[in-house]
C-alpha cells in the first residue's frame, strides 16, 4: 500500500512541511460531502423552478429573481461531482474540461451573489421606498436586469476559464519497502500565473465584500421600517430573502477569509508561510469551502419553511401528482344490462 507524502519548503522553516494529513482529510471527507449536496441541490431547486413556473407571475421582479437564483444554484450545482472526483483522483478529464468547469462554476457563484444583492435592493426598494420611480413591475425590466447580471457573472468568470489548465505535479511516495518513487498527479489550477489566481482570488473577496455592504445597509433600513407599528409591509417576504441572504453570508464570510489568508502565503508573508500556520489555514479552506459550497442546497429549504406561498404550491403540486397516479386505479367503466345488473370494468 502506497503512502502519498506532500512535502513543501518553507523559507522559515528548517524542516520540510508534510502535508499528508492534511490532503488526506481533503480527500476522504469532501467527496462525500459534495455527493451530499449535488443531490440535495438538484432535487430541492429543480423543484424551485417548477415551483415558480407552474403557480407563480415571472413578471414579478422577485419571482424572476428567484428563478434566477435557483437556476445559478443549479450552474454551480453542476461543478461539484467534477470536484468531488478532482480531490480523490486528480483531474483526468483533460485541459478543456478544466477550463469548462471552471467558467460553469464560477459563473454559477458569481450570479448566485449578484442575483441576491440586487433581489435585496429590490425588497429595500419596495419596503422602504415603495413610490420609487425605480421600482419597476414591466416583464421587460426583469429580463433586461436579468440579462444584465448573466453577463457580469460570464464576465467574472471568464478569467478562470482562461487561465486554469492542467498541471503535472510530482509526489514522492512511500511503499511498504519504505523505497521512495516518484508520482506525477495532475491538477487543474493556474499553471504559472500566480497574479491571475491572486487576481480571481482578490476578484472573489472584492464581489463577496461589495455585496456584504449592499446587503448590509438594505436589512439594516428594511428592519427598520418593519418594526415601526404602522408598517403594513409583506413581512413573510421579507424574512424568506433574509434567511437565503445571512445563510450565503454565513457560509460564504469563511471561505472568502480562508482564499484571502492562503493568499497572504503567497506573497510569502510572515507568519502566513511558517508550516503550522500554514497547515491550519488549509484545514480552515477545508473545512470552510465544504459549508460554503453547500449553500446551493439550502435555499429550496428556505422556502418551503419560511415561504408560505411556496410550500402551498409545494403541497399543490404534490398532491396533483399523488391524484394522477391513482386516476387509473379508481378509474372504470360500467356495463348495464338490459335488467339492470351493473358489472364494474376497471
Amino acid at each position: 500500500m502506497n503512502q502519498i507524502e506532500f512535502e513543501y519548503d518553507y523559507p522559515n522553516d528548517s524542516e520540510i512541511c508534510s502535508k499528508d494529513n492534511v490532503v488526506q482529510f481533503e480527500s476522504s471527507v469532501t467527496p462525500v460531502v459534495f455527493i451530499i449536496v449535488v443531490l440535495f441541490s438538484c432535487v430541492g431547486n429543480t423543484l424551485v423552478l417548477w415551483v415558480l413556473v407552474k403557480y407563480e407571475n415571472l413578471k414579478s421582479l422577485t419571482n424572476t429573481f428567484l428563478f434566477n437564483l435557483a437556476l445559478s444554484d443549479l450552474i454551480f450545482t453542476f461543478g461539484l461531482p467534477f470536484w468531488a472526483y478532482y480531490y480523490m483522483y486528480g483531474w483526468t478529464f483533460g485541459d478543456e474540461a478544466c477550463k469548462a468547469v471552471n467558467f460553469v462554476f464560477y459563473t454559477g457563484y458569481y450570479s448566485s451573489l449578484i442575483f441576491l444583492t440586487v433581489l435585496t435592493v429590490h425588497r429595500y426598494i419596495a419596503v422602504v421606498h415603495p413610490m420609487s420611480v425605480v421600482l419597476s413591475r414591466k416583464s421587460l425590466h426583469c429580463y433586461i436586469t436579468s440579462a444584465i447580471i448573466w453577463v457580469m457573472s460570464i464576465g467574472a468568470a471568464v478569467p478562470q476559464a482562461m487561465f486554469n489548465s492542467v498541471v503535472n505535479y510530482t509526489e514522492h511516495t512511500t511503499e511498504s519497502t519504505n523505497k521512495m518513487n516518484l508520482k506525477v498527479i495532475q491538477f487543474c489550477d493556474f499553471e504559472g500565473q500566480i497574479n491571475w489566481k491572486l487576481a480571481g482570488t482578490y476578484l472573489q473577496n472584492f464581489f463577496f465584500i461589495c455585496a456584504f455592504v449592499v446587503i448590509s445597509f438594505c436589512y439594516t433600513e428594511i428592519l427598520a421600517r418593519l418594526l415601526r407599528p404602522t408598517s403594513h409591509t409583506r413581512a413573510k417576504t421579507v424574512w424568506l430573502i433574509l434567511c437565503i441572504v445571512v445563510f450565503f453570508f454565513l457560509g460564504w464570510g469563511p471561505y472568502n477569509v480562508a482564499i484571502f489568508l492562503d493568499s497572504l502565503i503567497a506573497w510569502g508573508i510572515s507568519p502566513f508561510n511558517e508550516c503550522h500556520v500554514s497547515i491550519s489555514i488549509d484545514y480552515l479552506m477545508y473545512v470552510s469551502r465544504m459549508v460554503a459550497f453547500s449553500h446551493c442546497c439550502l435555499n429550496p429549504l428556505f422556502y418551503v419553511f419560511v415561504g408560505i406561498k411556496f410550500r402551498n404550491h409545494l403541497k399543490k403540486m404534490i398532491w396533483t401528482v399523488c391524484k394522477k397516479g391513482r386516476e387509473p386505479q379508481n378509474r372504470h367503466s360500467k356495463l348495464i344490462y338490459s335488467n339492470g345488473e351493473e358489472i364494474s370494468m376497471h
